[in-house]
């Protein structure tokens, strides 16, 4: 009895602290997300036209505001890494909080929406910047990565730890779902001692 009593603590804190360090990179990557995609923005001059010799030019600029799948992506990796945020500052600062059924199942829901929510908002930016990259010659929609490489570029990285967040995303949820079986106490230390007496 104390033996088992020994092993599901060590569990339950070797789960506790692994799901904090997921949510820990899930919240850097879907940031990074955020922010890279949120400063994305590049300005360029072309020439677009001749009056006789002299070259008449035009300035454009790049930027996500411009497609509304890229303002969603922007909005949707904010709301997960706040998410994520939230979960890290209960583990580090809310003592040691009993973890009850409801709150357990409350928490997997949260993880599995916000699942949904960034895969989602990965898949229509991952679209999107296919038309950017290659353009739809159906639709006649031309593409722009070849006069906006930068702004491509970034994008791009920006998709890259979109998609990392997803895949740790889903790892959170699937561990939240698990802990559903054994609700158990998580501390911003260590879990509970527990008692070697039967």
């Amino acid at each position: 009895m104390a033996v088992s009593k020994l092993v599901l603590a060590a569990t339950s804190t070797k789960s506790c602290k692994v799901l904090l360090g997921l949510r820990v990179l899930a919240f850097s990557a879907t940031l990074s997300a955020a922010i890279v995609m949120g400063l994305n923005k590049e300005t360029k001059t072309f020439v677009v036209g001749n009056v006789g010799n002299t070259p008449v030019k035009a300035t454009f600029t790049a930027k996500f505001q411009h497609t509304p799948a890229f303002v969603f992506f922007v909005v949707a990796n904010a709301m997960v890494s706040f998410h994520n945020m939230l979960m890290i500052a209960v583990h580090l600062f809310g003592g040691e909080m009993e973890f009850t059924s409801f709150r357990l199942l409350s928490v997997a829901i949260l993880d599995m929406l916000n699942v949904t929510l960034i895969s989602a908002a990965a898949n229509a930016a991952a679209f999107i910047s296919e038309v950017g990259k290659n353009g739809n010659k159906h639709a006649r929609w031309d593409k722009i990565c070849d006069r906006f490489a930068t702004y491509c570029d970034h994008g791009a990285g920006a998709l890259i730890a979109a998609f990392a967040g997803v895949v740790l995303m889903l790892i959170i949820s699937a561990i939240s779902i698990s802990r559903l079986a054994q609700p158990n106490k998580c501390s911003s230390s260590t879990a509970a001692t527990p008692s070697v007496l039967p």
